[in-house]
């Protein structure tokens, strides 16, 4: 059996066939929602992880909360030397990327900002990948709004065509195609550095205080006794926890450190299609677990944003045995309760939390967990 790692150890279960205990893993934008939660799940598995990022903007902030043992590092992916500097002194094994500008309705306040940091700070992420050795794999995180959105009524697959109507989306279309070049250009046969991109629905989860977001606009309105005004009610997207994706990249990084060279591709990661939900059934399912949530329909116009959204994800179904964990009420209820629980104590429930889905996740026969004693050897 290789390296355990005590956190492993104290759950009793092996994640992804232990693979991140002791590797070195480098995680931009880790001070934001899924980067923090990222983070807080690798450092769990005992990877040493180091983290890239600006100042967390939002007060509270999830990030400040965590008291992990990862190293905090804050600086900016636009500065090209500084990115490789860190990368050839940190010596990562594997990058995850997530640092973003990664809202719509402020990329149509600052689209220069919005496009240097997707684009520019990606490419400068994944130049420092080709040129640091001991980088085996990236995983790039990307959005499912990368597609030209027809508002089909059926899911989007990662062959669909790329596109983008607001600034936002555009730049994370872009940078899919700009990963798709480093892939072909500097990966196998070329290199063995290993790239993928995962594309994941809209995420929801405690710890979120991002500005321009359903729940944590929700959230702050409650703090400050006010109702919430919605933009659009009957928009619908494929909602999950913060954790399902997570486990879809954690589960993609193994098969990338693994040397696969099948897996470096692009991957949806969203709900079940029966968890595709207005915004109205979202607030209405919260409001179950939080009654004290209220908000009215605002009429004010507003920038463009896509109205429905879906996601296909057989490809992660049948090439990496992937599937969520938790419902949709699952997650509403873990969010409530993740709240709820922050405003009455001022502490995260976030490690708590994630080890009620590494239960649901063993209970439910998910591929990526087992009991350490059934656990095959590395």
């Amino acid at each position: 059996m290789g390296h355990r790692h005590p956190a492993l150890e104290v759950l009793g279960m092996i994640q992804f066939g232990n693979i991140y205990a002791g590797k070195r893993v480098l995680v931009t934008g880790h001070t934001g929602f899924k980067g923090s939660w990222l983070t807080t799940w690798l450092t769990e598995l005992g990877a040493e992880v180091t983290g890239l990022a600006l100042d967390p903007e939002a007060s509270p902030n999830h990030w400040q909360l965590l008291n992990t043992s990862a190293t905090d590092v804050r600086g900016d992916i636009r500065d090209a030397e500084g990115v490789l500097r860190l990368a050839e002194q940190v010596q990562p094994e594997l990058v995850f990327h997530l640092a973003a500008q990664p809202l719509v309705r402020r990329s149509y306040r600052a689209p220069l900002d919005t496009w240097s940091s997707n684009l520019m700070g990606s490419a400068h992420v994944l130049d420092a990948c080709r040129q640091v050795s001991s980088v085996r794999a990236a995983v790039m995180i990307t959005t499912d709004k990368v597609y030209q959105n027809q508002e089909w009524a059926w899911g989007y697959r990662e062959s669909d065509a790329l596109g983008g109507y607001d600034p936002y989306s555009a730049s994370k279309a872009a940078c899919e195609l700009l990963i798709d070049s480093y892939r072909r250009s500097f990966g196998p046969p070329q290199t063995s550095l290993l790239i993928a991109s995962t594309r994941a629905g809209n995420v929801i989860g405690g710890g979120d205080w991002a500005e321009d977001r359903l729940i944590p606009d929700l959230v702050r309105a409650l703090a400050q006794s006010q109702p919430m005004e919605i933009r659009s009610p009957q928009s619908t997207r494929p909602w999950q926890h913060v954790l399902e994706c997570l486990s879809g990249y954690l589960l993609l990084g193994q098969r990338l450190l693994k040397g696969d060279a099948s897996a470096a591709q692009a991957w949806n990661f969203g709900p079940a299609f029966t968890d595709n939900r207005s915004v109205q059934q979202v607030l209405t399912g919260l409001q179950q677990h939080w009654p004290e949530l209220d908000w009215h329909t605002g009429t004010a116009p507003q920038p463009h944003e896509a109205r429905l959204l879906y996601l296909d994800c057989a490809l992660a179904h049948t090439e990496l045995n992937w599937q969520p964990v938790w419902s949709l009420e699952q997650a509403l209820e873990m969010t409530a309760g993740w709240y709820r629980h922050f405003y009455a104590t001022g502490q995260a429930q976030t490690r708590e939390q994630l080890r009620q889905y590494l239960d649901a996740a063993s209970r439910s026969g998910r591929s990526w967990i087992a009991p350490a004693q059934e656990a095959s050897p590395l």
